[in-house]
């Protein structure tokens, strides 16, 4: 109902990578739908969440890339502030867990619940590495899980069935960072005493008769199997100090104050507006109510953990719904940064309006279970529905409208059946959407948007105004003001979903007043006849069945070439001319290359190289190779493409095609060419020259890696600029295998 308060609280990413469509299908595009549908009402809405700083797949990324936490958090948190403003997220604020506010008010939470006798110093045994020569973070520990034998589970819990862990419940331990077994040793921490709050949670979970109920199920599971109380401090550097004496050199875990984050962002929020008490509105009244989006491997956290805290902590509201969504999968696989499957979100924006990637991810929402991401269904889906059945119907009405009358007709002359079958179809759409989307079912409140558009269109069609036209000028303009209010109530009903779209159809009917402020009232009122419409545009373009790259060198597209740096190189065992090579992309990968005989092991490490990282994986002489590394040759001389300057490993050469998600056999790699030149003007020169869509005069005569095809140029680079380059003098036109 109008005049409510709802508080709207997303996950928050882990700062370790960019935000992929795994995010924004699972917590980002639920929650910008549900917090744009009510202040669309005319509700007071807070929308919150930020970068996860202090996760430990920051640290594991920082050491691998040998620098800070600090950076790597701070590069990824702009570069997705940034993608989360072009796809039209609407926070009210977007922080980070690394600001003074968010550590001073999980520093008081943790005090607080300390005093009150929540919490409680316990020795423990941990994970020591004694290759790393430290205490391993739960998250630095990998092996198999004891409930359903996951082999990838993490030490705090298996993403697969969902269970929280310990570390030392996990079978066959390893070391995430050099793979060698850690030992059990004793260590002191503090612990949440989880079980005190037990007959609580039941009785609170039991009231939650409006969950999902795969939520709910779960979470009960979890309750009935007896929780365990969990240490909520580590051996860490990176993270929050814990505010007591004697724990100097330890941190407060990041699964504990990741959760505070929503009210830290709160008073953040409430501060930047000048009314440093105004986040009570939205965490003390008993009336407000607050709604938590997320993944289901997050479900714990913010249906026990978090609502434990509050328990224990005092006068603030218990999270009124959890609508945790299942999983968007690519090829049958989660997307995770850390496991390098990802489309990401910047690399879409680049190639797709932002409401073409919010439709699709809004129609192939994994609500109750999970889903699949195709380039087929992403294409079909687009241009099939929301070009074909919704903007076909948008433009024809106001083109027409426009070429015929240039103004809002009347609609005094349309026959009272027209009028009646409108007005219903409108009424019985707008409260199909309103049902569904207030009780976070999305999809259906999608497919009450377009079950309107598909009437639309029949209604147009019966219409006939291009003969009515002919025969009755007034009644034409009857049917197209009729027309006209479907458009509007679409325009009203898609802002939620698709606010860009939304607001230049809301502006071709001749409003000035931004759609959100009109709000959802706008819709009981007449449309003003006689008011001037402006010429129209079409507000959705096709998309290519071929655009796995939109622009040129298609074929560029598709390989994923990324930098990587040799962390180690051993000799093949049944092979003399071969190297075993590991390789750090990101994530740790195994390559076998013919390089022995052009670079000794000792010349390959540390060595940052270019990696085709989607190549179909392959056997050689008994070892597994999961990529390629890149070479130019010439006669005897074989040259390894490098980095014209240090970059982080896992760095995307530009046009590359991460987005396809797709592997590529080594058949179709050799049908692409790659060779190397000099940048000549605006010409690539290697050999003979060819027109260089992308050569500046930073590179001149410098010897560099170009992509061909079509008679034209593309030079190899990174997405910073750094151009790829070889380590050894080769003639112009040397080709690259």
């Amino acid at each position: 109902m109008p005049g409510e308060r709802i508080l709207v609280c997303v996950a928050w990413p882990y700062a370790n990578g960019m935000i992929h469509l795994g995010h924004m299908a699972g917590s980002i595009m639920p929650a910008d739908i549900f917090a744009r549908y009510h202040r669309l009402i005319g509700n007071e809405v807070l929308m919150v969440s930020g970068s996860d700083m202090h996760g430990t797949p920051i640290t594991v990324r920082a050491e691998r890339e040998h620098t800070t936490p600090e950076e790597v958090a701070n590069r990824f948190h702009g570069i997705n502030r940034k993608a989360l403003q072009g796809v039209g997220a609407s926070f009210d604020l977007y922080t980070s867990t690394h600001t003074d506010n968010h550590v001073r008010t999980t520093q008081e939470i943790f005090l607080k619940l300390l005093e009150r006798g929540y919490l409680e110093k316990r020795s423990t045994p941990q994970y020591f590495c004694g290759s790393c020569g430290r205490f391993l973070p739960d998250r630095f520990v990998e092996g198999t899980c004891p409930f359903c034998a996951h082999e990838k589970a993490r030490g705090d819990q298996c993403d697969s069935c969902g269970k929280t862990l310990n570390a030392d419940e996990l079978k066959d331990p390893k070391c995430q960072i050099c793979s060698s077994i850690p030992a059990l040793r004793e260590t002191e921490h503090f612990f949440f005493k989880l079980t005190k709050f037990e007959d609580g949670l039941k009785s609170y979970i039991g009231g939650r008769t409006h969950w999902r109920p795969r939520v709910k199920g779960f979470t009960e599971n979890i309750l009935n199997e007896g929780l365990q109380d969990r240490a909520i401090t580590r051996d860490i550097s990176w993270g929050i100090p814990v505010p007591v004496d004697g724990f100097g050199e330890k941190r407060i875990y990041v699964w504990f104050e990741a959760v505070i984050g929503y009210l830290s962002a709160s008073k953040e929020w409430a501060e930047s507006k000048g009314d440093e008490e105004g986040w009570r509105r939205f965490w003390t009244d008993p009336a407000c109510r607050s709604y938590y989006f997320l993944g289901k491997d997050n479900t714990i956290f913010h249906t026990i953990i978090w609502p434990a805290i509050i328990m224990g902590y005092g006068g603030l509201n218990l999270p009124y719904d959890v609508p945790a969504n299942e999983f968007m999968n690519l090829e049958g696989q989660k997307f995770s940064k850390s496991a390098g499957v990802s489309i990401d979100l910047p690399d879409m924006l680049e190639k797709f309006q932002p409401d073409a990637i919010r439709y699709y991810l809004s129609v192939n929402m994994p609500e109750i279970k999970d889903t699949e991401f195709s380039w087929e269904d992403f294409v079909a889906k687009v241009n099939n529905e929301l070009v074909a059945a919704y903007g076909n119907f948008v433009h024809r009405v106001l083109s027409f409208t426009h070429k015929n009358y240039g103004e809002i007709p009347s609609e005094g002359k349309a026959p009272e059946r027209m009028v009646t079958e409108v007005t219903k179809q409108i009424e019985s759409a707008r409260d199909a959407y309103q049902k569904a989307v207030g009780s976070c079912d999305f999809k259906l409140g999608l497919k009450a948007f377009m079950d309107l558009s598909r009437f639309g269109n029949q209604f147009f069609d019966a219409a006939e105004p291009w003969a009515l036209l002919r025969r009755d000028r007034a009644e034409c303009g009857g049917a197209l003001n009729l027309s006209l209010q479907i458009v509007r109530a679409l325009a009203v009903m898609a802002y939620p979903y698709l606010p860009f779209s939304s607001e230049e159809v809301w502006r071709s009917l001749g409003y000035e007043e931004p759609l959100e402020k009109a709000g959802w009232r706008s819709l009981d009122e007449k449309l003003p006849a006689g008011r001037k419409l402006p010429q129209p545009k079409p507000v959705f373009k096709k998309i290519d069945v071929q655009i796995k790259e939109e622009r040129e060198f298609a074929g560029f597209g598709k390989m994923e070439l990324v930098v990587g740096r040799i962390t180690e190189v051993s000799d093949h065992p049944k092979a003399d001319k071969l190297f075993l090579e590991t390789v750090d992309i990101g994530r740790e990968i195994h390559i076998v290359s013919g390089l022995k005989g052009h670079y000794t092991a000792e010349e390959l490490k540390g060595k940052s190289v270019v990696i085709v990282a989607n190549l179909e994986p392959a056997t050689l002489r008994g070892a597994r190779s999961e990529g390629m590394l890149l070479a130019a040759e010439s006669g005897d001389t074989v040259s390894l493409l490098v980095t014209a300057r240090d970059v982080p490993p896992g760095t995307r050469i530009v046009g590359g095609g991460k987005l396809s998600g797709k592997m590529l056999s080594f058949s179709d790699f050799q049908k692409l060419q790659l060779v190397v030149g000099i940048v000549a003007g605006d010409r690539a020169d290697i050999g003979t020259q060819l027109p260089c869509s992308n050569c500046d005069s930073n590179a001149k005569g410098r010897k560099i890696a170009f992509f061909v095809e079509g008679g034209k140029a593309l030079s190899l680079r990174c997405q910073d600029g750094t151009y790829i380059t070889v380590d050894k003098d080769l003639p112009l036109g040397a080709k690259v295998k």
